[in-house]
């Protein structure tokens, strides 16, 4: 759990600290198949039993952080990530949140973080508890030695499953139950081995604990400080952790140093307060750092850490402790109240998600102008690969053209073979598997089509966002190589990249190959056409309050700073394949001070700091026709308004 934490807390050296949620399965399987086998020996075992204790361990320290972050998510997210929280809602209250971000892409598509992304690690454990005991109680005639063989016939498939997937199907080899469960069966197996005197009596021995104990620790070590977003998971190297994790529930009796350390008051007290924390610390991460919009620094983080254990032992002490204790609360009480809750959690998700993040439906001005009919046409073929800065351009060109646009977009994703995306909201080798089969798509194709290639590329490459000429500079984006990872420098991975990219494109003798320099990142997020939300029902109204904004502009200086060597590169690189035009809709946006937000006739040209609007949208659509049926390299400023 202090892996996970740390990882999310961006702190260096902790760069595999995903690896808690593996940590995490192998407890679960021993603590939960522990009290299932022995109350299975003294004949006490029945499945509602079990299931009440499930209800009263999970749903309301889980409720209860849902119910917190509705507020916060309201205030801070505009419709299409409330759109998004408002979905996931519903898939976390049936525990089926690891389905959800595996379909839905929820955890790359939006533009910060989703506060119940981690959830889906419940998803898989609950799924896991649906089907576990039935399995124990069908087969405990069948007697230990069978039930252990077919367990580890299972795990051993699950593993080959997971190795095969990380490679193939990275995104559903990390949310899916098949790809993890043999991490869950670990734990269970554990628990089997501990159940027999003999194997107690073996573990016990002080020199077999205590080697045995520490090995498991440095091996947990090392995977959380050595494992990256490079590292493909959860096949054979996420055995690394969970085979620590099985050595030291083995071998770290109470007679040993490590025993001993690990049963300390403070590591003992984290462990108790272990679930709410585990709870808390992705929305308090997420909202924070929406709220302090100028990053994650040092200080931040730490008091983000502090706050997740406060309200940690808060909810465990009034809200898990209670419920836990039948007699303090009947499970008739725990039925009822998890029924209602269940109910509203998904009532509201599904009003969020017909709504549409709550999106006003009144008339927003300037910003409800991007459906003007369109002065440009074009019959064209467009096909964009990209990610969320390639997605914003779908609209424009579907409203000029009467051909077909295709979406080869996902957010976050660098447009280049063989390139990643890693941080710590990026599961290894999903960006670059997407990105490549996108490319072999078009490459088998050979479309009668415009490729359109577009991303946010000074962000990949500085490894900063732009806020505002005020403001600090976001880092945190990474790209990688992964055909030579001992590569560093980002600037040379996108060269690599890009070349390797443009030559392949290049061969394609019926696409128009176009490299879009990215719009200028506007860095004021009050000028915006970002749609409103509105809760109207009967009596009671909620909307969101407007934000004014006085200049709607940044300088061209300083966007010309920026970008000036990122531009550079891609001249250069695409002066080496003849076939490759570059537009770049600098002077499309900028006049010679200043790049704009608002247009007289389009409104505003951003829905947040550097995504367009509908309206931008079109804006660029119109301009990119303009530059397709020209003959120069560029549009006079200003030219299409």
């Amino acid at each position: 759990m202090l892996a996970v934490i740390f990882f999310h807390a961006g702190f260096a050296g902790f760069s595999g600290g995903f690896v808690g949620v593996d940590i995490f399965f192998v407890l679960s399987g021993y603590l939960i198949t522990s009290i299932i086998i022995r109350e299975l020996a003294t004949g006490r075992f029945t499945v509602k039993a079990f299931y009440e204790r499930r209800v009263r361990r999970i749903l309301p320290p889980l409720f209860l952080v849902m119910a917190v972050s509705i507020p916060f998510a309201w205030m801070l997210f505009p419709p299409p990530e409330m759109t998004d929280f408002s979905q996931s809602l519903v898939a976390v209250t049936v525990f089926g949140s690891n389905f959800f971000f595996w379909l839905e892409t929820g955890y790359f598509s939006t533009a910060s973080e989703l506060p119940l992304l981690h959830t889906w690690s419940l998803g898989v454990e609950e799924q896991f508890y649906f089907l576990f005991p039935l399995f124990l109680l069908l087969t405990w005639r069948l007697g230990r030695r069978w039930i252990v063989v077919l367990i580890i016939f299972a795990g051993v498939l699950s593993l080959l499953l997971a190795q095969w997937a990380s490679f193939e199907q990275p995104v559903a080899a990390f949310y899916l139950l098949p790809t993890r469960i043999w991490e869950l069966l670990i734990g269970s197996l554990a628990a089997f081995a501990l159940s027999r005197s003999y194997t107690q009596l073996l573990f016990s021995k002080k020199i077999i604990g205590e080697f045995g104990g520490w090995i498991g620790i440095s091996l947990i070590l090392f995977s959380v400080f050595s494992f990256s977003s490079a590292t493909p998971f959860p096949g054979f190297y996420a055995t690394v952790p969970t085979l620590g994790t099985l050595l030291v529930i083995l071998c770290a009796s109470e007679d040993t140093y490590l025993g001993k350390f690990l049963s300390t008051r403070l590591l003992v007290g984290i462990g108790l307060v272990s679930y709410s924390a585990y709870l808390w610390h992705q929305p308090i991460f997420v909202f924070g750092k929406d709220l302090a919009y100028s990053g994650l620094s040092l200080p931040l983080s730490f008091f983000f850490i502090g706050l997740t254990f406060t309200l940690a032992f808060l909810s465990w002490k009034y809200v898990e402790t209670p419920f836990r204790d039948k007699k303090r609360i009947s499970a008739k009480f725990v039925l009822v109240a998890s029924v209602i809750s269940s109910m509203v959690f998904i009532a509201l998700g599904l009003w969020g998600h017909f709504s549409r993040g709550f999106e006003m439906q009144t008339d927003g001005g300037l910003a409800s102008r991007s459906a003007q009919e369109s002065r440009l046409k074009t019959s064209s073929d467009f096909i964009i690969i990209g990610d969320s800065h390639g997605e914003h351009l779908i609209y424009g060109l579907e409203t000029v053209t009467s051909g077909q646009v295709t979406d080869f977009t996902s957010a976050g994703c660098i447009p280049l073979r063989n390139v990643d995306r890693y941080d710590s909201r990026f599961i290894p080798g999903t960006c670059v598997t997407k990105m490549n089969g996108f490319l072999d798509r078009i490459i088998l194709e050979n479309p009668d089509a415009v490729v359109i290639l577009s991303s946010m590329g000074p962000v990949y490459l500085d490894g900063t966002s732009f806020k505002g000429i005020d403001e600090d500079r976001v880092t945190g984006l990474g790209v990688e190589l992964i055909t030579d990872p001992t590569i560093t420098d980002r600037w040379q991975v996108f060269e690599i990249g890009l070349r390797q990219t443009l030559g392949e494109l290049s061969k394609l003798d019926r696409s128009q190959i176009v490299f879009s320099i990215d719009v200028p990142e506007l860095g004021i997020e009050g000028c915006s056409a970002t749609p409103r939300k509105e809760v109207d029902f009967g009596l009671f109204s909620l909307r969101d309050r407007a934000t004014e904004v006085d200049e709607c502009h940044v300088s061209r200086l300083e966007y010309d700073n920026r970008t000036e060597r990122y531009r550079n590169l891609v001249h250069k690189v695409a002066a080496d394949f003849p076939k490759v035009r570059v537009f770049d809709p600098t002077d499309v946006f900028c006049s010679r001070e200043l790049c704009m937000g608002l247009d007289e006739t389009f409104g505003y040209l951003y829905r947040d700091a550097d995504h367009l609007s509908s309206s931008g949208s079109l804006f660029f659509a119109e301009s990119f026709v303009a530059y397709l049926s020209s003959d120069t390299e560029s549009l006079n400023p200003g030219q299409l308004r």
